[in-house]
């Protein structure tokens, strides 16, 4: 992961923790100035923190949307360390196309510096979500749509999670703590240049460890049943038939093997969100009938992907 949002992360969450504690707001703009002043990060970033800082809620339990987007933006770095991406112009084009419509149709259609779609160039059956707008889908999983409806589906779950705030809720669980101890610990003082490089190696690892939690750990299965949920919502509000994500599921159910990575071992059953879809969502299952137009782009763009 580049330096820059490894700082990034390591200066955010330091003003999450301002509930009566001007500390720790001061020792943000210590670490800001001083990673400025020596070229770790640009003017323009260090602005932004600032501008960030001053305007963070003052409830510990939120984040602020730009705070969303760096942290988001530093777990999507470590993911493209894991994954490569797909670099097809065209199916890249049209999944950011698709999501962007998708997006304007959800619960949460702005969201700092806009939402982001990307291929990755894997095989394996998945996708990511991060904070702040980032949303990552394999070819595997690709393969699993047959046609844009269930395409649509896909990244209609995926925005739910956004909008649900699922990601930002899984990385108050993990282990900042000891980071955010080490910030107020060297707070009383300016730091020095081999203190800012062992702060961003601390905050390295929980990135780390946040990356960890989403792609190996998953959600639970109500976060991924309630993302269903707003998946079949925006999917009608647009025109879509809810009866793509049933039909993607029922394709990912034959393609998924036990014990492999991915969403075998991240999600429920397929079979278990069908039966969730079916049953407490009131979806009655029929073939989706999709227009000769939509289908088109959809082989087209990702159809041989």
């Amino acid at each position: 992961m580049k330096r820059d949002s490894l700082i990034l992360f390591l200066l955010l969450p330091a003003s999450l923790v301002i509930c009566g504690c001007q500390t720790m707001l001061t020792a943000t703009e210590k670490v800001t100035t001083q990673a400025e002043s020596i070229g770790m990060i640009h003017p323009s970033y260090a602005q932004a923190i600032k501008k960030s800082t001053g305007a963070v809620s003052k409830s510990i339990e939120e984040f602020t949307p730009e705070q969303e987007y760096y942290i988001g933006r530093s777990v999507a770095a470590v993911i493209l360390t894991k994954y490569q991406p797909y670099t097809n112009q065209p199916a890249n084009q049209y999944l950011n196309l698709l999501g962007q419509t998708l997006a304007q149709a959800s619960d949460m259609p702005e969201i700092f510096r806009g939402y982001r779609f990307l291929v990755l160039n894997s095989d394996e059956i998945n996708a990511f979500a991060t904070p702040g707008g980032q949303i990552f889908v394999t070819r595997g999983l690709l393969r699993c749509c047959r046609n844009e409806d269930a395409v649509a589906a896909v990244l209609a779950h995926e925005i739910g999670h956004i909008q649900l705030k699922h990601g930002i809720q899984a990385i108050k669980k993990a282990r900042i703590t000891d980071a955010l101890t080490t910030i107020a610990a060297e707070s009383a003082r300016a730091l020095a240049p081999n203190e800012v490089a062992m702060l961003t190696e601390t905050f390295g690892g929980a990135i780390m460890d946040i990356t960890t939690t989403l792609i190996n750990n998953g959600y639970s299965r109500s976060f991924e049943y309630e993302a269903d949920n707003a998946a079949q919502t925006i999917l009608r509000r647009l025109g879509y038939d809810p009866n793509g994500l049933v039909e993607m599921l029922m394709v990912m159910g034959k393609n998924l093997k036990s014990g492999e990575s991915g969403f075998a071992k991240t999600h429920p059953a397929p079979q278990d969100r069908i039966d969730e879809i079916q049953q407490k969502l009131g979806i009655k299952y029929s073939r989706v009938r999709t227009p000769d137009a939509r289908q088109a782009r959809f082989t087209k763009a990702v159809g041989k992907i």
